[in-house]
């Protein structure tokens, strides 16, 4: 039986500088390149977050709103290249660091309805990790069979592959060290060591009031990606990414200062 993989997430604000159109962080991305490579996983998919590269031109074009008008069309390419320029860093970086990466684009074998995936065929991943190559994927714009294109996530994208092939375990490289009980800037912020699956549906459902200030915007969004995977018994670990070592050690199941999201 085949090792079941890791999918590993590296978020956009950890490779990226959020505040720059398009600025990369090439010594963070070199970085985990090499951790990523010392940690030495059989069994690997990775998918990056857009940062400063995607996110201003969907912003900007209103691509998750799905086809309104014909101005759209040039911002779904340049959003998509914008991706691809980001992806491209990644993958060289890999490779440089002895790492058969090979890019795929979700656009190119991924639809969605209504934002949601609708379609996703894994055929082309499971053959590449068969072969032993590592698969990379980004947050990406995609065709959508109700509102014609959307956004389709890195961290949907995540727990829908790592579902897919039964994943070993997600763990996802943020720009702070896990999920805490308030904003993380803030001085009575608490890094929350583990969460059941129980305690993140709560944290949910306390969204908007004062004892749950960080499961707003991206991370209450991570949040509610992440559930379908706990689900299914998969573990997720989140931790620093912009801290060195982190994300090797987090690959090698070695303890990490960050936050386990587990079912029970």
């Amino acid at each position: 039986m085949d090792t079941k993989p890791i999918v590993l997430k590296l978020g956009g604000s950890a490779i990226t500088d959020k505040t720059n159109l398009k600025t990369a962080r090439p010594d963070v991305i070199e970085r985990l390149a090499q951790e990523i490579s010392d940690a030495s996983i059989s069994r690997l998919v990775i998918v990056h977050g857009g940062g400063s590269f995607g996110h201003p031109f969907a912003e900007k074009y209103r691509i998750n709103d799905g086809y309104k008008n014909a101005s759209q069309i040039i911002g779904f390419a340049e959003t998509h290249e914008a991706m691809t320029e980001l992806n491209k860093m990644v993958v060289e970086a890999l490779i440089r660091h002895n790492i058969p990466a090979v890019s795929i684009a979700p656009s190119s074998f991924i639809v969605t309805k209504r934002r949601r995936i609708e379609k996703l065929d894994i055929n082309i991943i499971a053959k590449l990790l068969d072969m032993k190559f590592v698969p990379i994927l980004y947050g990406d714009a995609v065709l959508d069979s109700e509102q014609g294109f959307a956004i389709l996530s890195g961290d949907q994208l995540i727990t829908q592959l790592a579902i897919a092939f039964g994943a070993e375990r997600i763990v996802i490289g943020v720009g702070v060290d896990g999920f805490y009980t308030a904003d993380p800037s803030t001085p009575d912020a608490k890094l929350i060591p583990r969460v059941s699956l129980g305690e993140m549906r709560t944290l949910l459902n306390r969204a908007g009031k004062s004892e749950a200030t960080d499961v707003t915007g991206g991370m209450k969004q991570k949040i509610i990606e992440l559930i379908p995977a706990i689900e299914h018994g998969i573990h997720a670990v989140m931790v620093n990414a912009a801290t060195a070592n982190n994300i090797r050690r987090t690959l090698r199941d070695q303890p990490v200062r960050g936050t386990v999201f587990i079912k029970e």
